[in-house]
Order: structure tokens, then C-alpha cells, then sequence
């Protein structure tokens, strides 16, 4: 079946990057000149994502503002004479069909994800996480896809983690099927000891599910962290089923971290076609008075 439909879920708090998250979404971020939440909802475009479910919570309708018509701007650009601005302002309303979904309590990502299940119905969805951006050629959500189609499994994007760093995130449990993509039959979510890890691949930031996934989730016992965790879902879903992970080509980055955040602006700013070379020169200058 056709994967048309997707779920950005976007409601945390954005608590590791306080305080410019305090009135501000860290979905709505500047990676230079475009907020993070619109390269992921362009990855789902260029995937072939018709339909897209935002799942917010209280204080982020710049969200949907974002994604909506400003017909003031737009005339004032018009009038300017400033076309080819005003045709970038417009596409952005027309990257595909968004509805938007409030989460009224934080209870984790399982939690988010279950608010669609009236938009997803009974297909398949992808889920992009909105604290990761990834930039790439192939887009993330379209690689995933193609391995959903050939398989008919669920399938997760994944990466090798530091063993060191694996309790931050989950540990999958993983056979090699054919070059990047591998069978997945078990996974952990944040192992307590870098021993309780099945491996160091961990799931970043993009899956495809099919839509038993919410069956799962409401019988869902509060997991790490004491949020109902999609990893949970996935985990009962894997043993069960199977699931396929994909070691994705791509560039991560994590908008949830200052860090991630700054890596995310520089490389993106050191190819842009606008500033890319001046931004070069600046940085050059930068290192040499370090």
C-alpha cells in the first residue's frame, strides 16, 4: 500500500534548549533562513507524503501560522517587486496537506503518536520525529518507504551510536539482511548500562508503521522516563512481527540539543547558496584568532 500519510510530532518542551524555547518552539528554530520543522515536512513532500498530521501542544500556533497564507506579506512583497520571495512564501503552504493535532499532556512520544490515529485510519504512516532533522540527497522518510514497499514490514531509520552514549537513546537488536538494511527483532528503549544493549544501532529519528501500531499503544504500560514510549510499541511490534531497519544515508542533526542545533546552522550556512562563500571566508578569519 501506498504510504501517504505522515506524523510530524512536535509538542515537547524543548527543555534542553531553555531559555530561547521558552516562548519560542524549538520546531520553529532558525537552521539559517528556514525554521527545522520545514526541512522535515520537505523531506515528507519529497518522500511522496501527501497528508501530514502536526502534533502540538499549548503555545505553538507559530506552527501553524508558518504553514499558513499571509496574504499582507504576501501582497507587501508583491508590490515590492520581490517575486521570487513571494513564491517561496507561498510554496511553503502548498508543500502538502497539514492538519494539526493538539497533545493536552506531555506523556511522550507513544502518547503523541496515538493522538493521530483518526487521521492515519487503517494505513500505514511514516513518523518524523520533530526534534530531527536529517539533509541528505535520497530523503530519509523516502529510503524507509522504498524498504516498507519491499518487505511489507515496519521499518525504523537508524544510526550507530557511541556505545557510550547508547543510554541515551535505544538499542536494537539486529540480523544484516542485504548492505544497509537489517532484519530487527528486538530493541530497548534508554538500556540502563551500556551492557544492556543489544547493539549500537539506535532509531533516529524517522519510522514507517502500519496502522496495528495503535492497538499497541493504547494497552501501553508507562514506560522510561514514565512516558508512554513509541519505542515500547515498536518493541512489541518487532517480536511479533518483524521490523526492518534501515542504516540511512544522511546528516542528523538533533534540534532538541544546543549543540545539534549550532552544527545543524553552521553546515548548513557553509553551503548555502546565498552566503556559502562569504560565511567560508568568515570562518577561516574565526579559526585563525582561536
Amino acid at each position: 500500500m501506498k504510504i501517504r500519510k505522515a506524523v510530524i510530532p512536535a509538542a515537547g518542551l524543548g527543555t534542553r534548549v531553555l531559555p530561547a524555547t521558552k516562548a519560542m518552539p524549538k520546531e520553529m528554530l532558525a537552521i539559517v533562513d528556514k525554521p527545522a520543522i520545514q526541512y522535515i515536512v520537505e523531506e515528507a513532500a519529497k518522500s511522496g507524503i501527501e497528508d501530514i498530521c502536526i502534533i502540538l501542544s499549548r503555545g505553538k500556533h507559530v506552527v501553524e501560522d508558518h504553514f499558513d497564507r499571509s496574504p499582507e506579506l504576501e501582497d507587501h512583497l508583491l508590490k515590492k517587486g520581490k517575486r521570487e520571495v513571494y513564491d517561496e512564501v507561498v510554496g511553503i503552504s502548498q508543500l502538502a496537506n497539514i492538519t494539526y493535532v493538539r497533545q493536552q499532556e506531555a506523556k511522550g512520544l507513544g502518547s503523541a503518536v496515538l493522538c493521530a490515529k483518526p487521521f492515519v485510519g487503517e494505513e500505514p504512516f511514516a513518523v518524523l520525529y520533530g526534534d530531527d532533522v536529517i539533509m541528505g540527497k535520497d530523503p530519509v522518510c523516502r529510503q524507509l518507504i522504498e524498504q516498507y514497499e519491499r518487505h511489507g514490514l515496519g521499518c525504523l531509520g537508524m544510526k550507530e551510536v557511541p556505545f557510550d552514549q547508547v543510554t541515551r537513546y535505544s538499542s536494537l537488536k539486529v540480523d544484516p539482511l542485504s548492505g544497509n538494511v537489517y532484519r530487527v527483532s528486538d530493541m530497548v528503549e534508554k538500556p540502563q548500562t551500556p551492557e544492556q544493549a543489544f547493539s549500537n544501532f539506535s532509531i533516529l529519528g524517522r519510522c514507517i508503521l502500519p496502522p496495528g501500531i495503535f492497538q499497541i499503544l493504547e494497552s501501553l504500560p508507562v514506560g522510561a522516563g514514565g512516558e508512554y514510549q513509541l519505542t515500547d510499541a515498536m518493541k512489541v511490534l518487532a517480536r511479533e512481527e518483524g521490523m526492518i531497519g534501515v542504516d540511512f544515508v544522511g546528516t542528523r542533526y538533533d534540534m532538541g540539543n544546543k549543540l545539534g542545533i549550532m552544527q545543524a546552522a553552521v553546515e548548513t550556512a557553509v553551503n548555502h547558496p546565498e552566503i556559502g562563500r562569504e560565511f567560508r571566508d568568515y570562518l577561516r578569519e574565526f579559526v585563525r584568532t582561536l
